[in-house]
């Protein structure tokens, strides 16, 4: 679709485009459907082994285009639930790509635009981004998995003054309080995310979708079944091309080349 732009490069990075720069990039139901699509191909294809998310224009996104279902006639007759499902199963397919993703966020990231970028692994903002979870500006509870993820990234207080406030968010604020990975000067930011997604892509795909994977569950297990976890993972790693190349490469004092597998 023409608000979906999506490259699939042959080093084997994804790169997602919000392409709605008149609304800001901001998100209709076709454009949910479709992310979620591109999520759950990029899962699934071995050949796909890292991911950016962005936005066209000079935005990232401004969040859920609340004015779409006004537009839209179908919406009066449907459940009320069906588009908030629509979304979460958006957000659950982003939440489960095994491999690396990257926001990469110039511009605006509001309510459910935030929401997207924090979804991702790794956030890459310029210096004129700014970030807010916009919901009770429009009298609305936090989605699009800001209530899971807000607390674990920034803590419960900090997280309830974002969500109860709906107040922009700087990138120097961003920065200080863990909310992103790197803030660069815009002129840049397409070089570091660029360089960001090909050491990810090139990297060793199982191996690093392991580590995502421990890293997600760790608030959920106690120590002794993380330290199972990470036992189960090595003996995965082992079996694996890529862990055979990196003993190689360390033995033979040379560069490796990881293959995905």
């Amino acid at each position: 679709m023409d608000s979906l732009q999506i490259e699939r490069g042959d080093d084997g990075i994804v790169t997602v485009t919000l392409n709605r720069p008149e609304k800001k990039n901001a998100i209709n139901g076709p454009m949910w459907t479709g992310l979620r699509e591109i999520f759950e191909e990029v899962r699934s294809n071995s050949d796909h082994r890292a991911m950016v998310l962005t936005g066209a224009g000079g935005e990232f996104c401004s969040g859920a285009d609340l004015t779409a279902s006004r537009d839209d006639p179908r919406s009066a007759s449907a459940p009320p639930m069906d588009g908030m499902r629509n979304v979460a199963d958006t957000i659950l397919a982003l939440h489960r790509i095994p491999k690396p993703t990257i926001a990469k966020v110039d511009g605006v990231a509001a309510g459910g635009g935030c929401n997207l970028a924090l979804g991702c692994d790794l956030i890459v903002a310029s210096d004129r981004s700014r970030f807010v979870e916009i919901f009770p500006k429009r009298g609305l509870t936090v989605d699009c998995g800001g209530s899971w993820l807000l607390p674990r990234l920034i803590g419960l207080h900090k997280a309830k003054e974002l969500a109860f406030f709906g107040d922009l968010v700087s990138t120097d604020e961003a920065m200080a309080m863990g909310l992103v990975n790197r803030v660069v000067p815009a002129a840049e930011i397409h070089d570091v995310v660029d360089d960001w997604a090909r050491r990810l892509a090139s990297g060793p795909t199982v191996a690093l979708s392991l580590t995502k994977t421990l890293l997600n569950n760790a608030f959920h297990v106690s120590m002794g079944q993380a330290l199972e976890d990470e036992g189960a993972a090595q003996t995965v790693n082992r079996l694996t091309h890529d862990t055979a190349e990196a003993r190689a490469a360390f033995l033979e004092k040379r560069a490796p080349e990881f293959q995905g597998r």
